[in-house]
This record gives structure tokens, C-alpha cells and sequence, in this order.
């Protein structure tokens, strides 16, 4: 009689918590104590809390309230002032199985410790969660429980499913990532749900790698936290990065989609044939834009015997392609189609820079560093004062950090019929740009 237990979630309003006023005035009928526990009281109207705030401050010495809320941030400051407030932890999953392992020893069950293990998984630290796993095994009568019937109830949502889809992305395994959501989703799981669910796993692993005890942002057990950061270990932040915006974007198309499911299958396949390619300098396959004129008819001075003969000179960068082939680098066609796409896309160089996308090259790739081959000291200078922007845009290409090196290839072709002074050089390019242009010594 002398302990009152209120649902704050049906029981949210200014009557309700008059009426729990009213019956503080009565003392306790047998114990030294009267004890009003309400639970979720996050959800108490703004008018209830300050009905309530009152009897809080200065309450009868017979009275105890408890106030029972798994989201204390909603409560007004008010309310947390006048309470001692006592953070219930989880609890290790060691405890959960040794626990469970006692009950069923005590009813006469045989279960699998592999699947007491995964019962204890899945609860996340709440005995609660584990007792009833446990208490839906065993309602259909069957005294010996096994880890497959473990999983064939819980399904695969349970953060280990998640653990092993990242897993699986991240060593391009896209067969067995797509089996594993099937799995899922012929277990009951939304592909909505499994979408927002994947995208929280990624931002764990994120958050691990800056935070050195992160159980209590995370709110997963303890040991849930060291097995996702472990994983997070074997992958960068910025494959994590691109891994959240695509997760993220395709959650967002899923919301209004009648076709869920694809949109998170293709998702998976994106993120898994990204994570398999990562480790290798991509090639870019956008259409490389045609040299100027000028610039086909006079080719560059080089040092080979083929250069003053009758018959057509071969291409000078054929020793060039040639090394970088044997050498694994992207050879000198992929070098034009790089070159190229920096200048395209919504991030690409425009303006006034597109004067050097055809008077200039990239001429080798390094492990460490481009070399940028130009046609004048004029270009040369340009490149150099924006440099940091062209390293910034091949990184994005590329996704290699590698420094420019501009070098300087004067046009020299016996009769100097295309060779160009700087003023006529700013002409050219004052006119087709539509700019004033000023040179300083």
C-alpha cells in the first residue's frame, strides 16, 4: 500500500499529477516510508512538471519519490536540481550469460554456450532484453536450445549482423553482403530500418576512433564497443566517411520509395566495389577533350633519331607510357583523361583557367608527385600560384595525395612559325576570356 508505481506515459497531465499531491498528505499506512516511483517521467506535460516541482522541493519527510526516465536530457533543469540523480550502467555480457546460465541450469535446460553468447549480444547490456530472448526460446517447450535457434528467432538485426555487413564491405565481399541482407529482410527486418540501422553502425565506427571509452555515446555494452572499435581500425575515416554519405542519401531516397530493398541492395554493391577498389589509383574514363590545333601540328622537341626523319614521328610520350606501364603507374592516356576531368564536374576549375587546359599536360605520375608539362613561362607561373587547388582536385580524382611539379617544354619546330611572345599570348587569351590580364614582374 505504501508503494505507488504511476505510468508518466498515460498519466501525463496537470489532474494526474494533482491527484498524486493530494495523496502525499496521507503518512504511510505500515512502512516508515511512502514511495512514488514514476516511470518515463520524460513524458510528463510542461504543466505536470510544474505541478509536480513544488511537492520535489520540499516534500514530506515520509515521502520518497523515484523518477525512472531512459532520456534524462528531457527533463527541465528544474527537476534535475532537486534530484540525486543514479545512472544505471549496462551490464557486462559475462554477467548476462553467467546469469542465464543459472536459470536454465535451475528449469533443466540444455543451452548451447554459443547460444547464451548471443542471446547476451543481442541484449546490448539490459537484462531485461536477454530474459526475454531467452523466455522466447523456450516458449515453444523445446529443453535443448542451440545457437541456430537462437538466431532463427532474433533474426540477424542485432548489432553482431551489422559488425559482419561492414565486415564484408570492407574486403569487397558483395555477394556475401547482399546474402546477409536477404537474410535479414526474409527475417522481419524493414530495409528501411536496416538502412538507418547500418548508417548508426558507420557513425560508431567513427566515433570510436576519437574517443577512447565511448559506451555511454555510442549506449552499446562495453564489449559491443571494443568489437566495433576493432573493426573501426581496419578502416579510414575516409572510406567511413563515404560509406555514411551513401548510406545516408540512400536512406533518404528510400523514405518516399516503393522499392526500399533496391535502393539498399545497390547501396550495399556501391559501397563494397568502393572499399574493394580504395587501395588502388582509380582510373578516370571521362572522354579527354581535344588538343588545340596549334598544338597537333607542331609537336614537341624531343631527343630521339626518329625526330628529323621523312616518315611521321612516333608520339614523344611512348617511352613515357611504356615506363609507367612497367612500373604499374596510370599510363599516359589515363594521364590526358585525368588531366581533363579536373577541369569538369561542379567542382572542377573554370574560368580563367581552362587557358591552361590545353597548353599543358601531365607528363609523369610519381608515387609522390605530378609533373606538369607546359608551353610557356606564363603558364608556368599560373600553375604554380594554384597549385594547391590543382593537388586539391587530383586528390578528389585520384584519392592520392601526391604534389604538382610544373615544368616548362618551349613549342620548337625548326621554322618558329608557332612560337608566341607573352603579349601575344595575354591577347589570345584577353580576348577568348573576356578578361583583363596583367603581368607581374
Amino acid at each position: 500500500m505504501d508503494v505507488i508505481e504511476i505510468d508518466a506515459a498515460s498519466n501525463n497531465g496537470v489532474d494526474n499529477i494533482r491527484e498524486l499531491r493530494e495523496s502525499v498528505k496521507y503518512p504511510p499506512a505500515a512502512g516508515a516510508k511512502k514511495v512514488f516511483i514514476i516511470d518515463e517521467v520524460h513524458m510528463l506535460s510542461t504543466g505536470a512538471f510544474n505541478a509536480l516541482l513544488k511537492t520535489l522541493e520540499e516534500p514530506p519527510e515520509y515521502v520518497m519519490f523515484i523518477l525512472a526516465t531512459t532520456e534524462p536530457q528531457k527533463l527541465p533543469p528544474t527537476i534535475l536540481s532537486r534530484c540525486l540523480r543514479l545512472d544505471f550502467k549496462r551490464v557486462p555480457e559475462t554477467l548476462i550469460q553467467d546469469g542465464m546460465a543459472k536459470i536454465c541450469k535451475e528449469k533443466g535446460i540444455e543451452i548451447e554456450d554459443q547460444a547464451l553468447r548471443l542471446i547476451a549480444i543481442n541484449a546490448d547490456g539490459s537484462v531485461r532484453d536477454s530474459l526475454s530472448i531467452l523466455d522466447q526460446c523456450l516458449a515453444p517447450g523445446d529443453l535443448n536450445i542451440t545457437r541456430d535457434d537462437v538466431l532463427e528467432l532474433i533474426g540477424s538485426s542485432g548489432e553482431e549482423v551489422f559488425l559482419e555487413t561492414a565486415e564484408m564491405i570492407k574486403n569487397g565481399g558483395t555477394g556475401a553482403a547482399l546474402l546477409a541482407v536477404d537474410k535479414a529482410l526474409a527475417d522481419g527486418k524493414d530495409a528501411r530500418q536496416f538502412l538507418r540501422d547500418l548508417l548508426a553502425h558507420y557513425r560508431n565506427l567513427l566515433i570510436v576512433k576519437f574517443i577512447n571509452k565511448p559506451e555511454d555515446i555510442l549506449n552499446v555494452s562495453c564489449e559491443n564497443a571494443d568489437r566495433i572499435r576493432e573493426q573501426s581500425e581496419g578502416i579510414s575515416i575516409a572510406e567511413i566517411n563515404r560509406a555514411i554519405i551513401e548510406i545516408a542519401k540512400a536512406a533518404s531516397e528510400a523514405k518516399w520509395s516503393t522499392h526500399p530493398r533496391i535502393l539498399l541492395e545497390l547501396c550495399i554493391v556501391m559501397l563494397s566495389e568502393k572499399m574493394e577498389t580504395s587501395s588502388e589509383a582509380p582510373v578516370i574514363q571521362k572522354k579527354a577533350a581535344p588538343a588545340p590545333k596549334a598544338q597537333t601540328s607542331t609537336p614537341k622537341a624531343e631527343t630521339t633519331p626518329e625526330k628529323n626523319s621523312s616518315t611521321p614521328a612516333p608520339k614523344p610520350e611512348k617511352a613515357a607510357v611504356e615506363a609507367q606501364k612497367s612500373s604499374g603507374q596510370v599510363n599516359q592516356e589515363d594521364s590526358g583523361k585525368l588531366w581533363d576531368s579536373i577541369f569538369t564536374g561542379d567542382d572542377g576549375l573554370k574560368g580563367s583557367f581552362n587557358m591552361i587546359r590545353g597548353g599543358a599536360e601531365i607528363k609523369s605520375i610519381s608515387q609522390n608527385e605530378y609533373t606538369i608539362a607546359v608551353q610557356s613561362d606564363f603558364m608556368k607561373g599560373f600553375i604554380d600560384k594554384n597549385k594547391e587547388a590543382i593537388e586539391e582536385l587530383l586528390e578528389k580524382r585520384t584519392g592520392i595525395k601526391r604534389v604538382v611539379t610544373c615544368i616548362s617544354e618551349e613549342k620548337n619546330n625548326g621554322e618558329g612559325s608557332d612560337e608566341k611572345t607573352a603579349g601575344e599570348f595575354i591577347a589570345e587569351a584577353e580576348s577568348a576570356l573576356g578578361l583583363s590580364i596583367e603581368i607581374e614582374e
